[in-house]
């Protein structure tokens, strides 16, 4: 049979990143743009394929063991995915398109009902949520000129816009003009946490390309210090970039080893340690890592986590904050943790942490706490 011209262009790419590190979204991203050709319903119609075969391994793997993407895409064209999830012969961790640890991880976390709940969740399509630059525009001034291109509506916090449905954002002039930021809603939750005031001294210790730091300026008016660390140098090339567009003038880059870093010792009155997780409660955006996920990987990250704690422990001031998150949903990374750190580290929990499920057409899971560090 005859391959449409879509699906052409699906194997292709799976082809190509099938034993790949590179996360999904990326490299479908990467493949678009070396594939100028590919138009708007094209480029929709292959990333909804893609992700779906992605998405449903599993589910593909009882039905089709021998792993042939030609044959998985030919059996989702066949019939829709619920009609195969209704053979109950086939184990339930397939039919919700988890793997048999994660199945188990959310069951013991959340009972079998309410993993049934999340995983519905994580089968829809991601909301694109944009946080607005306050240091350039109100939400109502950016709403309005959105409202008349596109549509929109207010979000759940004071900054966020949602989108309809997916637009070509990066070609806006609101978006080179640094008057908004993609950034799930939950994401935005957590940076609303670091209730910095102008004036104070704040370090994002694993900022990555700095999106929580961009949510945190506009709270300090341009007074007071922002520094942005990470270990990954391409996170920080990109922060810079953000940072300009975005009109932040009181940020610093610090990459490992730099000279700053000894002398914020004991200075910062917030340190936000957005530490690396299991992603699991950004799963449908990122379906690919459900499968890498096992009992080793976790284990590795509850030490990391600790360890990136007690670093950051040290740039703390007596009386001030560290607010430590993650995008997981575990509790062997979240509530497990804090109970951990005021044991190890005397750290004192101010309010009950923020805990976010994934939830349908809003934010991601995550999980934010604010400590108080003794005086």
């Amino acid at each position: 049979m005859k391959q449409s011209f879509c699906d052409t262009h699906i194997l292709a790419f799976l082809k190509e990143w099938h034993g790949s590190a590179k996360p999904l979204d990326f490299s479908l991203s990467t493949y678009f743009r070396l594939h100028k050709s590919l138009g708007a319903h094209d480029r929709r119609t292959i990333g909804e394929a893609v992700y779906a075969l992605v998405r449903w391994k599993s589910l593909f793997d009882h039905i089709d063991p021998p792993c042939s993407y030609s044959k998985r895409l030919h059996l989702l064209s066949l019939r829709p995915l619920f009609e195969y999830c209704q053979d109950l012969s086939i184990p339930e961790f397939a039919r919700l398109a988890f793997s048999p640890f994660l199945f188990q991880k959310f069951v013991d976390a959340y009972g079998l009902e309410k993993t049934r709940s999340i995983a519905a969740v994580l089968h829809s399509t991601a909301p694109i949520a944009l946080r607005t630059n306050l240091l350039k525009t109100t939400r109502e001034e950016l709403f309005k000129s959105l409202a008349s291109q596109f549509p929109v509506y207010m979000g759940r916090t004071t900054e966020s816009i949602v989108l309809s449905k997916r637009e070509p954002l990066f070609a806006l002039p609101e978006f080179r003009q640094g008057l908004f930021e993609v950034q799930d809603e939950g994401s935005q939750m957590i940076a609303n946490l670091i209730e910095a005031a102008p004036g104070q001294r704040v370090l994002d210790y694993c900022s990555g390309s700095g999106g929580k730091t961009l949510a945190i300026a506009p709270k300090m008016k341009g007074k007071g210090e922002l520094y942005l660390h990470d270990i990954r140098p391409h996170s920080l090339k990109e922060a810079v970039l953000r940072l300009r567009r975005a009109g932040v003038q009181n940020a610093q880059i610090l990459p490992p080893a730099h000279p700053t870093l000894k002398k914020l010792q004991r200075k910062m009155d917030w340190v936000l340690a957005d530490v690396p997780c299991s992603g699991t409660g950004t799963l449908r955006r990122n379906p690919d890592m459900k499968w890498k996920i096992d009992a080793p990987m976790i284990e590795r990250l509850v030490e990391e986590q600790r360890a990136i704690v007690k670093e950051a422990i040290g740039y703390v001031k007596s009386g001030g904050r560290l607010v430590y998150s993650t995008c997981s949903v575990l509790p062997e990374e979240n509530e497990a943790q804090v109970a951990y750190f005021c044991k190890e580290f005397g750290l004192i929990l101010e309010k009950d942490p923020l805990t976010l499920l994934p939830q349908m057409n809003g934010p991601d899971g995550f999980f934010g706490a604010v400590f108080k560090i003794p005086s």
